[in-house]
């Protein structure tokens, strides 16, 4: 079955930077549009970044946007975060996602598959 797994949570420093990882199982990688999202706490779930299916297009929360990269490794079947200047606005559990019915889901009900998350904790 489909797994998707995350890592690379952690406490950081406003102002410093994490790398997320989601390795994903059980599906043709390369087949689907990855994201992520992210909850923070008493808050609705949220989009962060999409990937498209097909790797050409990116689309990101105006939230993060200069700040977060999304990359993926197909070969590896991994798709990454890497979160630069962060802020304690920040905090959450991010959650990795992945859907093989659009080319870039920008919307929760776009993916299919989620993985457990993984704590982000900005201090100021």
């Amino acid at each position: 079955q489909v797994q998707l797994v995350e890592s690379g949570g952690g406490l950081v420093q406003a102002g410093g930077s994490l790398r997320l990882s989601c390795a994903a199982s059980g599906l043709t990688f390369s087949s689907y549009a990855m994201g992520w999202f992210r909850q923070a706490p008493g808050k609705e779930r949220e989009f962060v970044v999409g990937w498209s299916r097909g790797g050409g297009t990116t689309y990101y929360a105006d939230s993060v946007k200069g700040r977060f990269t999304i990359s993926r490794d197909n070969a590896q079947n991994t798709v990454y975060l890497q979160m630069n200047s962060l802020k304690p606005e920040d905090t959450a559990v991010y959650y990795c996602a992945a859907n093989s019915r659009y080319d870039l889901g920008l919307t929760l009900s776009a993916y299919d598959y989620w993985g457990q998350g993984t704590q982000v904790t900005v201090s100021s």
